[in-house]
């Protein structure tokens, strides 16, 4: 499992505050050790000029007086001990120990210096006599650089206002690219979305502006070709017509019926035609708010009232914001092809997770599984039972899908358990 953000603006933000931190880490740690180096520096020449004006005073002071003066002399970093004090490592001349020669060199040659314990130890003692052969012992204990109280509120507001410039660079930087991302999933075939505003940096005007084009040519394409649809299927209305009224003066009554058959299918491909062609423009119907509900049981009525078992379950139980025609057509689109190939048909009303569910249920003989897809493509019409003999033109699913893209749904099939055709309508409760 990725411990990365999975949207760019997580990773984003994430890479550029690491990268920060990291800097100021480095920085702050560059300049800490810098200032301890300097203050070592700076501590080594001030510990030799105070032991040297310690040793003089205690060389000054009567020997019974000494021992008072001692914690008076104390520092953070060091104390002195008069007398002998017993030594746990050995101990050796002050060449290699800054802090020894340090004190060597301000004290002079009148006094002999050894160091025990070595540079890297937590505590280590400098030895010497004083000129009546009293030993002094100086401990030394190093202390790091104390922290000021105000530096902990710096660094936390320093913290805080990288990671606040960094989300909004990287929320300016990928806003853009959320608006393209919104704009493309409310681009349909039926309905484009609103053009991208076109400004804001030099990459991201010019995305828009590609974004804007290609929608202007899709809706140019989709409108070209349905109007060529409409206008083939409009056009061969009126041969047809003709040819039906010349089979009417046929005097072979067998031939005479075969031919209007034939005639009957074609008006019957050809109107579908022409609806599948005005479903290209649902999104002209303006949206009001209605009673879904009751356009539902008035629609299953209609049914009833001509013999159809069509029954209703459930219910929406609020009003609806969108195109009520187009929604009627789809729903007697998918209640008609239950009909055909099933016995009798529920309508399953209801809402799930803030979204209109109308899900048309029959009892037919399904559709094969890697088929539910294609069969809302237009003129695409399965072999078996519902081929073209008993399945239509093959328009009705697309026309029902091509409207509830129109009002911003989702059309979904599937199989129902036991048998039969599930076609769930999913709409927002505001569609626009």
């Amino acid at each position: 499992m990725s411990l990365l953000p999975r949207s760019l603006f997580g990773r984003l933000v994430l890479i550029l505050v690491c990268g920060l931190l990291a800097a100021q880490a480095l920085t702050f740690a560059l300049i800490w050790y810098e200032r301890a180096r300097a203050s070592q520096s700076m501590m080594l020449g001030y510990l030799g000029r105070d032991v040297a004006s310690s040793v003089a005073m205690l060389e000054r002071l009567p020997p019974g007086e000494r021992a008072g003066w001692l914690a008076m002399l104390e520092r953070r970093t060091y104390r002195y001990r008069l007398g002998a004090v017993a030594s746990s490592h050995a101990r050796t001349p002050v060449f290699d120990d800054p802090a020894g020669a340090s004190v060597a060199h301000s004290l002079g040659p009148g006094y002999r210096v050894e160091v025990e314990g070595g540079v890297a130890d937590a505590q280590r003692r400098l030895h010497l006599r004083l000129r009546d052969g009293t030993p002094l012992a100086i401990e030394l204990a190093p202390a790091g650089m104390p922290f000021a109280q105000w530096l902990p509120a710096l660094l936390a507001a320093q913290l805080g206002l990288l990671g606040l410039s960094c989300w909004w660079a990287v929320r300016l930087a990928t806003r853009p690219l959320g608006q393209l991302a919104q704009a493309a999933e409310a681009l349909t075939p039926n309905q484009g979305a609103s053009p991208l505003p076109e400004h804001g940096p030099v990459e991201v005007a010019q995305a828009a502006r590609s974004f804007n084009a290609m929608q202007a040519r899709i809706a140019g394409h989709l409108q070209e070709r349905t109007r060529m649809l409409a206008a083939i299927a409009h056009d061969l209305q009126t041969p047809v017509t003709r040819m039906r009224l010349r089979t009417e003066l046929m005097d072979d009554d067998a031939e005479r019926d075969k031919w209007q058959a034939d005639l009957a299918e074609m008006q019957a491909l050809i109107q579908e035609g022409i609806a599948y062609a005005r479903s290209a423009h649902a999104a002209a119907e303006p949206a009001v708010r209605f009673d879904p509900d009751a356009l539902l049981d008035a629609l299953a009525a209609d049914y009833r009232d001509a013999g159809q078992p069509v029954s209703v379950e459930g219910a929406i139980g609020t009003p609806l914001l969108s195109r009520p025609q187009a929604l009627r057509r789809i729903v007697t689109n998918l209640v008609d092809n239950g009909l055909k190939f099933g016995h009798g048909v529920t309508i399953d009303a209801g809402r799930e997770e803030g979204r209109v569910s109308i899900a048309v249920l029959d009892r037919g003989p399904g559709i094969p599984e890697d088929q539910l897809a294609a069969v809302l493509q237009p003129f695409y019409r399965l072999e078996g039972s519902r081929n073209a003999a008993t399945g239509g033109s093959g328009l009705g699913l697309a026309i029902a899908h091509e409207l509830a893209l129109a009002l911003g749904g989702t059309l979904t099939l599937s199989n129902r358990p036991g048998g039969g055709l599930s076609a769930r309508l999913a709409l927002p409760l505001q569609a626009g």
